[in-house]
């Protein structure tokens, strides 16, 4: 996103034909590979503006509008700002109860980082918290009817019930137990509807869409259905009182991290979502590595797979590199978790990796006994205030 809530500090400049954002023998892919050589070795490594421009889309989704009401809301803390609703606190405790539930179940790296949070932080999170394979709370149920054997019955009317049933949520009128955990989340931390209804709008993306032609398609799916998580954590993990920077730029990066993980999960799920018929990779891109729909139901891990996978990853973790640089202005009791759930998820690209990048017939993760020793290792950078990118 290189409109006017990017990082990047000049305008992208694309050519006719759109974004094109992998040249395996160009002056970019050599630049992205020294930069990925140079990070390995220093967490602080500068990222060239040349890639800033060409892994992020030019695509304006009027995202400053949200951070401006969410700031504004949350600043003021007033009742005309975020209507406060009450509700039965046994009610209450059962429904973030069973929100907690789901998310243990269906999402244990994210509900492992939950656990190094605050109280209230930890139900807003459970509430709150969707991923597309592993999501939890109205998120999953949302995306389980879309992928679920009566999918082709859901389709429109139902996502557009659902939305309905999220303006009654965002009204204080909760239709079951599990909408009162999010009716009282989006009162105590003022959010903002948009976020909301864009990740429907992510959900409604597969119910016709099981293909991407370019990287210029792929990104905005990703924030549909997990940047605009980023954008509606913010206020939970609170931004630091003493962060130097503007509030947009966190945002921007919190939007990276969701970026991030959505790329990541599609990376690990890349035999999983064929079998459903399903690719979640850029055409032109595999095109460009002599690959096609063919090889991936094939699942045979040629050369020119792991090359291609070499290319996906970098750039995922380039969106994992600027995640990682709002982390330190946001509140201090939120970098614990926040590291923790960043460095568990990147383990995977580690773990595709150590398969020889077969994620056609094996699924990467991450073992317990390496899982807290990344805990180990979040908490060490949780103490330390690295520098920032952002101006």
């Amino acid at each position: 996103m290189c409109s006017k809530f990017s990082v990047s500090t000049t305008p992208c400049n694309y050519g006719a034909n759109g974004a094109r954002f992998l040249h395996s023998k160009s002056s970019v892919a050599r630049t992205r590979a020294k930069w990925i050589k140079a990070h390995k070795c220093s967490s602080s490594a500068a990222i060239p503006r040349l890639l800033i421009k060409e892994f992020i889309p030019h695509t304006d989704l009027r995202v400053h509008e949200i951070v401006e009401r969410q700031s504004q809301a949350n600043n003021l803390a007033k009742q005309d700002a975020c209507r406060r609703v009450e509700m039965n606190p046994t009610l209450l405790e059962e429904a973030y109860k069973r929100c907690r539930n789901i998310c243990s179940e269906n999402a244990r790296t994210y509900y492992l980082a939950s656990l190094l949070m605050t109280e209230q932080r930890q139900k807003a999170i459970w509430a709150i918290y969707g991923e597309r394979l592993i999501s939890f709370t109205w998120g999953t149920r949302i995306d389980e009817m879309v992928d679920g054997p009566n999918a082709v019955y859901m389709g429109k009317s139902f996502l557009d019930r659902w939305e309905e049933r999220l303006e009654d949520i965002f009204d204080g009128r909760p239709y079951d137990i599990l909408d009162a955990a999010l009716t009282d989340t989006v009162s105590n931390f003022c959010l903002d509807i948009k976020s909301f209804k864009e990740m429907i709008e992510g959900m409604r993306m597969d119910t016709w869409k099981s293909r991407y032609k370019n990287f210029q398609e792929l990104y905005l799916y990703c924030y549909y259905v997990a940047g605009t998580t980023g954008i509606i954590t913010v206020p939970v993990m609170g931004i630091a009182a003493e962060s130097s920077i503007s509030a947009k730029s966190i945002y921007n990066a919190a939007i990276h991290f969701g970026i991030a993980n959505q790329l990541t999960n599609i990376l690990r799920d890349v035999g999983e979502d064929a079998l459903r018929g399903r690719i979640y990779l850029p055409q032109d891109e595999l095109e460009q590595f002599g690959l096609s729909d063919e090889d991936i139901f094939a699942r045979k891990v040629t050369d020119n797979w792991r090359d291609f996978m070499k290319d996906q990853i970098t750039r995922t973790r380039f969106y994992y590199n600027l995640a990682e640089q709002g982390i330190s202005h946001l509140d201090k009791a939120s970098h614990w978790p926040l590291w923790s759930s960043l460095l568990l998820y990147q383990n995977i690209l580690d773990a595709i990796e150590s398969n020889d990048y077969d994620n056609l017939t094996k699924r990467a993760h991450v073992g317990k006994i390496k899982k807290l020793l990344i805990l180990s290792h979040a908490y060490k950078k949780a103490q330390s205030v690295p520098g920032s990118i952002f101006h």
